[in-house]
Protein backbone atom coordinates (compact mmCIF):
# COMPACT_ATOMS: atom_id res chain seq x y z
CA UNK A 1 0.00 0.00 0.00
CA UNK A 2 3.29 2.31 0.63
CA UNK A 3 5.00 1.88 -2.09
CA UNK A 4 1.70 2.34 -4.55
CA UNK A 5 0.12 5.37 -3.09
CA UNK A 6 4.24 6.34 -3.41
CA UNK A 7 4.19 5.63 -7.23
CA UNK A 8 0.80 6.95 -7.82
CA UNK A 9 1.77 10.71 -6.03
CA UNK A 10 4.60 10.26 -8.39
CA UNK A 11 2.61 9.58 -11.65
CA UNK A 12 0.17 12.48 -10.70
CA UNK A 13 2.48 15.20 -9.67
CA UNK A 14 5.08 14.18 -13.01
CA UNK A 15 1.65 14.85 -15.11
CA UNK A 16 0.85 17.83 -13.47
CA UNK A 17 4.22 19.77 -13.81
CA UNK A 18 5.53 17.89 -16.98
CA UNK A 19 2.29 19.28 -19.16
CA UNK A 20 3.97 22.74 -19.38
CA UNK A 21 7.12 21.87 -20.09
CA UNK A 22 5.68 19.43 -22.92
CA UNK A 23 3.70 21.87 -24.39
CA UNK A 24 7.06 23.92 -24.36
CA UNK A 25 9.00 21.46 -25.74
CA UNK A 26 6.48 20.35 -28.55
CA UNK A 27 6.52 23.90 -29.72
CA UNK A 28 10.24 24.21 -30.17
CA UNK A 29 10.91 21.01 -31.53
CA UNK A 30 8.92 22.72 -34.92
CA UNK A 31 10.58 26.38 -34.32
CA UNK A 32 13.91 24.49 -34.30
CA UNK A 33 13.04 22.06 -37.18
CA UNK A 34 12.65 24.80 -39.29
CA UNK A 35 16.26 25.89 -38.27
CA UNK A 36 15.36 28.62 -35.51
CA UNK A 37 16.60 28.22 -32.13
CA UNK A 38 13.82 30.33 -29.85
CA UNK A 39 15.71 31.21 -26.84
CA UNK A 40 12.56 33.43 -25.81
CA UNK A 41 10.19 30.89 -24.42
CA UNK A 42 10.49 31.97 -20.78
CA UNK A 43 9.04 35.62 -21.86
CA UNK A 44 6.38 34.02 -24.36
CA UNK A 45 5.61 31.50 -21.69
CA UNK A 46 5.77 34.24 -18.61
CA UNK A 47 3.38 37.02 -20.89
CA UNK A 48 0.86 33.73 -21.99
CA UNK A 49 0.46 33.08 -18.09
CA UNK A 50 -0.23 37.41 -17.23
CA UNK A 51 -2.92 37.46 -19.99
CA UNK A 52 -4.72 34.12 -19.64
CA UNK A 53 -5.03 35.27 -15.63
CA UNK A 54 -5.74 38.44 -16.28
CA UNK A 55 -8.41 37.22 -18.94
CA UNK A 56 -9.67 34.68 -16.80
CA UNK A 57 -10.51 36.95 -13.47
CA UNK A 58 -11.98 39.33 -15.51
CA UNK A 59 -14.54 36.85 -17.40
CA UNK A 60 -15.04 33.61 -15.29
CA UNK A 61 -13.82 31.66 -18.18
CA UNK A 62 -10.44 29.45 -17.92
CA UNK A 63 -10.77 28.44 -21.99
CA UNK A 64 -10.94 31.83 -23.09
CA UNK A 65 -7.69 32.91 -21.09
CA UNK A 66 -6.20 29.81 -22.75
CA UNK A 67 -6.85 31.14 -26.49
CA UNK A 68 -6.12 34.44 -25.39
CA UNK A 69 -2.71 33.43 -23.97
CA UNK A 70 -1.83 31.35 -27.26
CA UNK A 71 -2.58 34.44 -29.18
CA UNK A 72 -0.34 36.44 -26.96
CA UNK A 73 2.21 33.67 -27.18
CA UNK A 74 2.05 33.60 -30.74
CA UNK A 75 2.16 37.48 -31.59
CA UNK A 76 5.32 37.78 -29.10
CA UNK A 77 7.32 35.13 -31.31
CA UNK A 78 6.36 37.29 -34.19
CA UNK A 79 9.57 39.61 -32.19
CA UNK A 80 11.78 37.09 -32.57
CA UNK A 81 10.63 35.94 -35.98
CA UNK A 82 11.01 39.06 -37.52
CA UNK A 83 14.64 39.64 -36.10
CA UNK A 84 15.95 36.23 -36.81
CA UNK A 85 14.31 35.75 -40.30
CA UNK A 86 13.60 38.94 -41.62
CA UNK A 87 16.23 41.00 -40.02
CA UNK A 88 18.92 37.88 -39.78
CA UNK A 89 19.74 39.02 -36.29
CA UNK A 90 21.40 36.51 -34.33
CA UNK A 91 19.10 33.91 -33.04
CA UNK A 92 20.77 33.95 -29.54
CA UNK A 93 20.63 37.23 -29.07
CA UNK A 94 17.40 37.89 -30.45
CA UNK A 95 15.74 35.04 -27.77
CA UNK A 96 17.48 36.66 -24.77
CA UNK A 97 16.00 40.00 -25.75
CA UNK A 98 12.41 38.37 -25.75
CA UNK A 99 12.74 36.36 -22.65
CA UNK A 100 13.94 39.87 -21.14
CA UNK A 101 11.41 41.81 -22.44
CA UNK A 102 8.59 39.34 -21.65
CA UNK A 103 9.97 39.06 -17.49
CA UNK A 104 9.80 42.41 -17.61
CA UNK A 105 6.67 43.67 -19.01
CA UNK A 106 5.00 40.70 -17.13
CA UNK A 107 6.15 41.83 -13.75
CA UNK A 108 5.07 45.67 -14.78
CA UNK A 109 1.39 44.61 -15.97
CA UNK A 110 0.95 42.31 -13.33
CA UNK A 111 1.80 44.10 -10.16
CA UNK A 112 -1.44 45.01 -9.16
CA UNK A 113 -2.81 41.02 -9.90
CA UNK A 114 -0.36 39.75 -7.29
CA UNK A 115 -1.95 37.96 -4.77
CA UNK A 116 -5.34 37.93 -6.03
CA UNK A 117 -7.10 34.64 -5.64
CA UNK A 118 -8.68 32.68 -8.93
CA UNK A 119 -12.17 31.63 -8.34
CA UNK A 120 -12.38 29.59 -11.44
CA UNK A 121 -9.53 27.41 -12.40
CA UNK A 122 -9.20 25.13 -15.34
CA UNK A 123 -11.29 21.87 -13.63
CA UNK A 124 -9.93 18.09 -13.72
CA UNK A 125 -11.29 15.70 -15.60
CA UNK A 126 -10.82 11.51 -15.34
CA UNK A 127 -10.60 9.53 -18.41
CA UNK A 128 -13.42 6.45 -18.50
CA UNK A 129 -11.39 2.62 -18.16
CA UNK A 130 -7.59 4.47 -18.16
CA UNK A 131 -8.30 5.30 -14.84
CA UNK A 132 -8.66 1.68 -14.02
CA UNK A 133 -5.55 0.63 -15.01
CA UNK A 134 -3.48 -0.64 -11.53
CA UNK A 135 -1.13 2.11 -10.06
CA UNK A 136 -0.74 4.27 -13.86
CA UNK A 137 -4.38 4.81 -13.82
CA UNK A 138 -4.83 6.82 -10.84
CA UNK A 139 -1.60 8.35 -11.59
CA UNK A 140 -2.22 9.48 -14.57
CA UNK A 141 -5.94 9.69 -15.63
CA UNK A 142 -7.73 10.30 -12.44
CA UNK A 143 -8.54 13.97 -11.67
CA UNK A 144 -6.13 15.95 -14.22
CA UNK A 145 -6.38 18.57 -16.08
CA UNK A 146 -8.12 18.37 -19.39
CA UNK A 147 -5.07 20.16 -20.92
CA UNK A 148 -2.89 17.68 -19.77
CA UNK A 149 -4.64 15.28 -21.87
CA UNK A 150 -4.76 17.49 -24.61
CA UNK A 151 -0.72 18.04 -24.47
CA UNK A 152 -0.37 13.86 -24.46
CA UNK A 153 -2.92 13.63 -27.53
CA UNK A 154 -0.86 15.95 -29.56
CA UNK A 155 2.30 13.91 -29.07
CA UNK A 156 1.71 11.13 -31.22
CA UNK A 157 -0.52 13.91 -33.83
CA UNK A 158 2.82 16.25 -33.93
CA UNK A 159 4.89 13.18 -34.82
CA UNK A 160 3.19 12.25 -37.41
CA UNK A 161 3.12 15.76 -39.13
CA UNK A 162 6.43 15.84 -38.47
CA UNK A 163 7.90 12.85 -40.10
CA UNK A 164 5.10 11.18 -42.11
CA UNK A 165 3.50 14.13 -43.92
CA UNK A 166 4.58 16.48 -46.63
CA UNK A 167 4.06 19.68 -44.32
CA UNK A 168 6.96 17.91 -42.15
CA UNK A 169 9.42 16.72 -45.06
CA UNK A 170 8.99 21.10 -45.42
CA UNK A 171 9.77 21.78 -42.18
CA UNK A 172 12.55 19.18 -42.20
CA UNK A 173 14.15 20.18 -45.10
CA UNK A 174 14.29 24.07 -44.53
CA UNK A 175 16.03 23.11 -41.08
CA UNK A 176 17.93 20.78 -42.72
CA UNK A 177 19.53 22.67 -46.24
CA UNK A 178 17.17 25.95 -46.74
CA UNK A 179 18.96 26.06 -50.13
CA UNK A 180 18.25 22.90 -51.83
CA UNK A 181 14.30 23.89 -50.58
CA UNK A 182 13.98 27.19 -51.86
CA UNK A 183 15.25 26.38 -54.89
CA UNK A 184 12.61 23.30 -54.66
CA UNK A 185 9.74 26.50 -54.78
CA UNK A 186 9.55 26.21 -50.47
CA UNK A 187 9.54 29.83 -49.26
CA UNK A 188 11.74 29.23 -46.64
CA UNK A 189 11.33 32.43 -44.82
CA UNK A 190 7.11 31.32 -44.92
CA UNK A 191 7.82 28.24 -43.18
CA UNK A 192 10.06 29.42 -40.25
CA UNK A 193 7.34 32.20 -39.41
CA UNK A 194 4.66 29.67 -39.28
CA UNK A 195 6.57 27.02 -37.08
CA UNK A 196 7.89 29.88 -34.65
CA UNK A 197 4.62 31.23 -34.50
CA UNK A 198 3.55 27.81 -33.34
CA UNK A 199 5.98 27.24 -30.52
CA UNK A 200 5.25 30.94 -29.26
CA UNK A 201 1.50 29.34 -29.10
CA UNK A 202 2.40 26.08 -26.94
CA UNK A 203 4.47 28.73 -25.02
CA UNK A 204 1.50 31.11 -24.62
CA UNK A 205 -0.89 27.91 -23.57
CA UNK A 206 2.00 26.52 -21.18
CA UNK A 207 2.01 29.48 -19.18
CA UNK A 208 -1.66 29.72 -19.09
CA UNK A 209 -1.51 26.37 -17.96
CA UNK A 210 0.98 27.88 -15.11
CA UNK A 211 -1.31 30.58 -13.98
CA UNK A 212 -4.54 29.41 -14.51
CA UNK A 213 -4.48 25.68 -13.05
CA UNK A 214 -0.81 24.50 -11.35
CA UNK A 215 -0.39 27.64 -9.41
CA UNK A 216 -3.84 29.53 -9.96
CA UNK A 217 -2.51 32.84 -9.32
CA UNK A 218 -0.43 35.13 -10.59
CA UNK A 219 3.04 36.20 -9.09
CA UNK A 220 5.79 37.94 -10.84
CA UNK A 221 8.27 35.30 -12.28
CA UNK A 222 6.06 32.42 -11.81
CA UNK A 223 7.90 30.49 -14.57
CA UNK A 224 10.74 30.08 -12.71
CA UNK A 225 12.80 28.84 -15.55
CA UNK A 226 10.72 26.68 -16.95
CA UNK A 227 11.02 27.91 -20.58
CA UNK A 228 15.49 26.81 -20.13
CA UNK A 229 14.46 23.60 -18.98
CA UNK A 230 12.28 23.76 -22.50
CA UNK A 231 14.68 24.36 -24.90
CA UNK A 232 17.20 21.91 -23.01
CA UNK A 233 14.18 18.68 -23.38
CA UNK A 234 14.05 20.05 -27.00
CA UNK A 235 18.09 19.09 -27.30
CA UNK A 236 17.55 15.94 -24.98
CA UNK A 237 14.58 14.46 -26.96
CA UNK A 238 16.44 14.79 -30.48
CA UNK A 239 13.81 17.06 -31.58
CA UNK A 240 11.52 14.67 -31.83
CA UNK A 241 7.93 14.90 -29.89
CA UNK A 242 7.82 11.48 -28.57
CA UNK A 243 11.14 11.78 -26.84
CA UNK A 244 9.91 14.80 -25.49
CA UNK A 245 7.08 13.88 -23.66
CA UNK A 246 9.45 11.07 -22.23
CA UNK A 247 12.01 13.45 -21.47
CA UNK A 248 9.49 16.47 -19.74
CA UNK A 249 8.02 13.65 -17.57
CA UNK A 250 10.80 11.85 -16.61
CA UNK A 251 12.56 15.78 -15.60
CA UNK A 252 9.42 16.22 -13.80
CA UNK A 253 9.78 12.93 -11.66
CA UNK A 254 13.15 13.66 -10.51
CA UNK A 255 11.71 17.24 -9.89
CA UNK A 256 8.92 15.72 -7.66
CA UNK A 257 11.35 13.11 -6.30
CA UNK A 258 14.32 15.31 -5.51
CA UNK A 259 11.79 17.54 -2.62
CA UNK A 260 10.51 13.88 -1.43
CA UNK A 261 13.97 12.69 -0.95
CA UNK A 262 15.99 16.21 0.14
CA UNK A 263 18.36 13.80 2.37
CA UNK A 264 19.65 12.65 -1.01
CA UNK A 265 19.20 16.08 -3.50
CA UNK A 266 19.71 19.37 -1.78
CA UNK A 267 16.66 22.00 -3.03
CA UNK A 268 19.80 24.75 -4.09
CA UNK A 269 20.50 22.33 -6.66
CA UNK A 270 17.13 22.50 -8.23
CA UNK A 271 17.30 26.38 -8.50
CA UNK A 272 20.22 26.23 -9.85
CA UNK A 273 18.99 23.97 -12.68
CA UNK A 274 17.62 26.21 -15.08
CA UNK A 275 20.96 28.14 -15.31
CA UNK A 276 23.41 25.31 -15.69
CA UNK A 277 21.10 24.15 -18.49
CA UNK A 278 21.01 27.97 -19.86
CA UNK A 279 24.84 27.52 -20.01
CA UNK A 280 24.72 24.47 -21.24
CA UNK A 281 22.76 25.53 -24.26
CA UNK A 282 24.92 28.02 -25.16
CA UNK A 283 27.93 26.09 -25.36
CA UNK A 284 25.91 23.68 -27.20
CA UNK A 285 24.93 26.24 -30.12
CA UNK A 286 28.40 26.98 -30.51
CA UNK A 287 29.97 23.64 -31.02
CA UNK A 288 28.51 22.86 -34.78
CA UNK A 289 30.76 19.14 -34.15
CA UNK A 290 28.11 18.41 -31.40
CA UNK A 291 25.35 19.42 -32.88
CA UNK A 292 25.84 16.99 -35.96
CA UNK A 293 26.82 13.78 -33.50
CA UNK A 294 22.85 14.72 -31.67
CA UNK A 295 21.17 14.94 -34.94
CA UNK A 296 20.38 18.70 -34.56
CA UNK A 297 18.80 20.34 -38.04
CA UNK A 298 22.04 21.37 -39.63
CA UNK A 299 20.97 25.38 -40.55
CA UNK A 300 19.93 25.61 -36.85
CA UNK A 301 20.57 29.33 -35.95
CA UNK A 302 21.84 30.44 -39.86
CA UNK A 303 19.90 33.01 -41.38
CA UNK A 304 18.99 32.03 -44.88
CA UNK A 305 19.38 34.68 -48.11
CA UNK A 306 17.80 33.38 -51.39
CA UNK A 307 21.57 33.44 -53.57
CA UNK A 308 24.04 32.38 -50.32
CA UNK A 309 25.22 28.94 -48.93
Amino acid sequence: MGWESWLISTFARALAYGTPLLLGTLGEIYAERSGVLNLGIEGMMIMGAYAAFVVTSKTGQPWLGVIVAAAVGGVFSLIHAFASITLKANQVVSGLALTMLGLGLAGVLGRSWVGLPLFTPLTRATVPGLSAIPIIGPGFFTRQCLLAYIAMLLVPIMWYILFHTRIGVTIRAVGEDPATADSLGVNVARVRYLCVVVGGIFAGIAGAYLSIYYRPAWTAGMTGGIGWIVIALTIFAFWNPVYGLVGSYFFAALYFLAYRMQMWVAPSILKAMPYVFAILILIFVSRGTLQKRMGAPAALTLPYTRGEE
